[in-house]
């Protein structure tokens, strides 16, 4: 609840005004990241930095959407031991199937010794990823002619998913307590510098700003597009679709901790481990959870694909539009980038 108030603060004061420069200084020079600073020329290499830091983001949410299964991912719960024999097991460790699937069948962390072992890509993700390229590539090989089209399934479907996983996670027990604990405001944790950090970077992360692709979607609307408009019904949509997504949240958290007999912050994780570990774990749990782990990372495809083709987006018009022997070939260039993030992908697909 406590992230809430920061949240709001740098939209209203960092995040839409950053949202509506961009896309005017797009709109108005209908260039890329790179050649739009032809009003200022010293600052140039702004314009590169950000697209290396669209195509670094790029790469990485490829390999996020590209992630088969161990023969030891089971639940003990679900064995019927009334016709064992007397006995007792002593367990010192306990890994829950989700997280054994992704600890040891994904990432396969048991065999890395650190970071210095590289080791070799796995060839499951390698296939993941290899498709999620295509997908990606298909979808940008003519400009805003295909992208647009794509978005209209990558940007509304999930709406339709998060609509189906709210209303059914707030019918779940313990959902109230997940619901509430997301809105108790905790003004105590505004002292913590690491809150307005995280709000702060949430923003610039959903939002887009900073990265070269609302520059880059920009510069094809018309002249006259009426983009202060469009600044403030984006972000505010934006922001609006992340409050309801942590009622979505919370809910299977409420529902989770009421299950195993836990607090809420006990179960709560952030990053890679609460989608692929905890909502699979409580949906493993639910009716016709293989109906639901489906629709659930299919919504996960369709955002990781959506912000990768922003990025990549960002990438290409920004460098095409600087050259122009780039933007006669523009199929050709977009095959090079696509494959370029692919191999450099690799490196975060091994074991």
């Amino acid at each position: 609840g406590a992230f809430l108030i920061p949240y709001i603060l740098f939209l209203i004061i960092a995040g839409m005004p950053l949202f509506y420069m961009e896309l005017a200084l797009g709109q108005y020079n209908r260039e890329g990241a790179a050649t739009v600073w032809k009003i200022c020329p010293v600052f140039k290499g702004v314009g590169y930095a950000v697209i290396l830091i669209a195509l670094y983001v790029g790469f990485y949410y490829n390999v996020i959407i590209a992630c088969w299964n161990s023969p030891n991912c089971t639940d003990p719960k679900l064995f019927n031991a009334s016709v064992l024999g007397n006995g007792t097991k002593y367990s010192k460790y306990k890994l829950t199937p989700a997280a054994e699937f992704y600890e040891r069948g994904v990432l396969h962390l048991h065999e890395s010794r650190g970071i210095h072992d590289l080791g070799l890509p796995r060839w499951q993700l390698s296939l993941c990823l290899l498709v999620v390229v295509i997908i990606l590539f298909f979808s940008l090989w003519k400009g805003v002619k295909t992208s647009g089209k794509v978005v209209w399934i990558t940007a509304t479907l999930p709406y339709v998913v998060l609509f189906v996983l709210l209303i059914h996670g707030i019918t779940l027990p313990g959902a109230y307590n997940g619901i509430n604990a997301y809105l108790h405001i905790d003004f105590r944790r505004l002292k913590e510098a690491t809150v307005w950090i995280d709000a702060a970077t949430q923003i610039f992360y959903s939002l887009g700003a900073g990265f070269g692709v609302l520059i880059a979607f920009a510069s094809y609307n018309k002249f006259d597009n009426n983009c202060y408009r469009d600044a403030l019904l984006t972000s505010t949509i934006n922001c609006v679709t992340s409050f309801i997504s942590g009622f979505a949240i919370f809910s299977i958290l409420g529902y989770m901790a009421h299950e195993h007999k836990v607090k809420i912050e006990d179960v709560a994780t952030e990053g890679a481990g609460l989608v692929f570990i905890l909502y699979p774990e409580a949906i493993s749990t639910l009716s016709g959870s293989t109906f639901w782990a489906v629709v659930f990372f299919i919504m996960l495809l369709t955002l990781g694909i959506d912000s990768s083709m922003g990025g990549m987006e960002a990438v290409i018009t920004g460098l095409a539009d600087d050259f122009h022997l780039l933007k006669q070939h523009r199929k050709l260039f977009t095959f090079g980038v696509s494959f370029g993030t692919f191999l450099l992908a690799l490196f975060c697909i091994t074991n």
